[in-house]
Protein backbone atom coordinates (compact mmCIF):
# COMPACT_ATOMS: atom_id res chain seq x y z
CA UNK A 1 0.00 0.00 0.00
CA UNK A 2 1.31 3.41 -0.97
CA UNK A 3 1.53 5.87 1.97
CA UNK A 4 -0.79 8.30 0.18
CA UNK A 5 -3.48 5.59 0.09
CA UNK A 6 -3.32 4.93 3.84
CA UNK A 7 -6.02 6.35 6.09
CA UNK A 8 -7.96 8.35 3.48
CA UNK A 9 -10.53 9.69 5.95
CA UNK A 10 -7.86 11.12 8.23
CA UNK A 11 -6.15 12.69 5.24
CA UNK A 12 -9.49 14.22 4.17
CA UNK A 13 -10.14 15.57 7.67
CA UNK A 14 -6.69 17.14 7.78
CA UNK A 15 -7.19 18.62 4.32
CA UNK A 16 -10.51 20.06 5.45
CA UNK A 17 -8.90 21.76 8.44
CA UNK A 18 -6.09 23.15 6.28
CA UNK A 19 -8.66 24.48 3.79
CA UNK A 20 -10.71 26.07 6.57
CA UNK A 21 -7.60 27.70 8.03
CA UNK A 22 -6.57 29.11 4.65
CA UNK A 23 -10.12 30.37 4.01
CA UNK A 24 -10.13 32.22 7.34
CA UNK A 25 -6.73 33.78 6.70
CA UNK A 26 -7.06 34.17 2.94
CA UNK A 27 -5.33 36.70 0.71
CA UNK A 28 -8.25 39.16 0.72
CA UNK A 29 -7.94 42.32 2.77
CA UNK A 30 -10.84 41.46 5.07
CA UNK A 31 -9.83 40.31 8.53
CA UNK A 32 -11.25 36.96 9.56
CA UNK A 33 -14.17 37.18 11.95
CA UNK A 34 -13.50 36.08 15.51
CA UNK A 35 -14.43 32.60 16.59
CA UNK A 36 -18.05 32.02 17.45
CA UNK A 37 -19.79 29.31 19.44
CA UNK A 38 -20.76 27.09 16.49
CA UNK A 39 -17.17 27.23 15.24
CA UNK A 40 -15.74 26.19 18.61
CA UNK A 41 -18.39 23.49 18.99
CA UNK A 42 -17.40 21.88 15.68
CA UNK A 43 -13.69 22.25 16.48
CA UNK A 44 -14.27 20.67 19.91
CA UNK A 45 -16.06 17.75 18.23
CA UNK A 46 -13.10 17.27 15.90
CA UNK A 47 -10.58 17.48 18.72
CA UNK A 48 -12.45 14.98 20.90
CA UNK A 49 -12.62 12.59 17.93
CA UNK A 50 -8.85 12.87 17.52
CA UNK A 51 -8.56 12.37 21.29
CA UNK A 52 -10.48 9.07 21.05
CA UNK A 53 -8.36 7.92 18.13
CA UNK A 54 -5.08 8.68 19.91
CA UNK A 55 -6.39 6.93 23.02
CA UNK A 56 -7.08 3.80 20.99
CA UNK A 57 -3.70 4.00 19.27
CA UNK A 58 -1.93 4.37 22.63
CA UNK A 59 -3.70 1.32 24.03
CA UNK A 60 -2.90 -0.88 21.05
CA UNK A 61 0.67 0.37 20.56
CA UNK A 62 1.88 0.27 24.16
CA UNK A 63 2.18 -3.55 24.54
CA UNK A 64 4.53 -3.96 21.57
CA UNK A 65 6.24 -0.57 21.65
CA UNK A 66 6.15 0.83 25.21
CA UNK A 67 8.11 4.02 24.50
CA UNK A 68 5.92 4.97 21.53
CA UNK A 69 2.84 4.09 23.59
CA UNK A 70 3.95 6.47 26.33
CA UNK A 71 4.29 9.30 23.82
CA UNK A 72 0.86 8.55 22.42
CA UNK A 73 -0.53 8.56 25.97
CA UNK A 74 1.07 11.98 26.52
CA UNK A 75 -0.54 13.21 23.27
CA UNK A 76 -3.85 11.86 24.58
CA UNK A 77 -3.48 13.99 27.71
CA UNK A 78 -2.49 17.11 25.75
CA UNK A 79 -5.49 16.70 23.45
CA UNK A 80 -7.73 16.60 26.51
CA UNK A 81 -6.14 19.82 27.75
CA UNK A 82 -6.74 21.48 24.37
CA UNK A 83 -10.37 20.29 24.36
CA UNK A 84 -10.84 21.67 27.88
CA UNK A 85 -9.55 25.07 26.77
CA UNK A 86 -11.90 25.08 23.75
CA UNK A 87 -14.81 24.19 26.03
CA UNK A 88 -13.92 27.05 28.38
CA UNK A 89 -13.57 29.50 25.48
CA UNK A 90 -16.96 28.39 24.15
CA UNK A 91 -18.62 29.43 27.41
CA UNK A 92 -16.90 32.82 27.37
CA UNK A 93 -18.15 33.78 23.91
CA UNK A 94 -21.46 35.60 23.59
CA UNK A 95 -24.51 33.71 22.41
CA UNK A 96 -27.25 35.08 20.19
CA UNK A 97 -29.17 36.86 22.97
CA UNK A 98 -28.13 38.61 26.16
CA UNK A 99 -30.50 36.46 28.25
CA UNK A 100 -28.88 33.32 26.90
CA UNK A 101 -25.40 34.68 27.71
CA UNK A 102 -25.87 34.56 31.46
CA UNK A 103 -27.32 31.04 31.33
CA UNK A 104 -24.80 29.64 28.84
CA UNK A 105 -21.61 30.86 30.50
CA UNK A 106 -21.62 27.87 32.81
CA UNK A 107 -21.87 24.18 32.21
CA UNK A 108 -24.85 22.45 33.81
CA UNK A 109 -24.14 18.72 33.66
CA UNK A 110 -27.14 18.03 35.90
CA UNK A 111 -29.37 19.12 33.01
CA UNK A 112 -27.84 16.77 30.49
CA UNK A 113 -28.95 15.34 28.13
CA UNK A 114 -32.25 17.22 28.30
CA UNK A 115 -30.60 20.63 28.08
CA UNK A 116 -30.74 23.01 25.14
CA UNK A 117 -28.76 22.25 21.97
CA UNK A 118 -26.03 24.67 23.04
CA UNK A 119 -25.05 22.13 25.69
CA UNK A 120 -24.03 19.44 23.20
CA UNK A 121 -20.44 20.61 23.66
CA UNK A 122 -20.90 20.06 27.39
CA UNK A 123 -22.24 16.54 26.84
CA UNK A 124 -19.28 15.69 24.63
CA UNK A 125 -16.84 17.28 27.07
CA UNK A 126 -18.33 15.45 30.04
CA UNK A 127 -18.07 12.09 28.23
CA UNK A 128 -14.47 12.78 27.23
CA UNK A 129 -13.68 13.87 30.78
CA UNK A 130 -14.88 10.52 32.14
CA UNK A 131 -12.58 8.77 29.69
CA UNK A 132 -9.53 10.83 30.61
CA UNK A 133 -10.11 10.39 34.36
CA UNK A 134 -10.12 6.60 33.98
CA UNK A 135 -6.69 6.63 32.35
CA UNK A 136 -4.77 9.55 33.84
CA UNK A 137 -4.10 11.28 37.12
CA UNK A 138 -4.05 15.00 37.91
CA UNK A 139 -0.25 14.74 38.02
CA UNK A 140 -0.26 13.62 34.38
CA UNK A 141 -1.96 16.90 33.47
CA UNK A 142 0.73 18.99 35.13
CA UNK A 143 3.70 17.27 33.49
CA UNK A 144 5.69 19.59 31.21
CA UNK A 145 5.91 18.66 27.57
CA UNK A 146 9.28 17.27 26.58
CA UNK A 147 10.51 16.29 23.16
CA UNK A 148 13.14 13.67 22.53
CA UNK A 149 13.39 13.84 18.76
CA UNK A 150 16.57 12.17 17.58
CA UNK A 151 16.37 13.18 13.93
Amino acid sequence: MHPDDAHPYLRAASAGIRHHTRARTGPDAHPAPPADRPHLDVLHAHLTAVHQLVDHLAETTRPRHPAAGRHLAAAHTRLWQAAAELHDAFHLLPSHTAADDIEARTCHPERLPEGPPVLTICQRHLATGHSIRRKTTPTDHRQPHTTTCTR
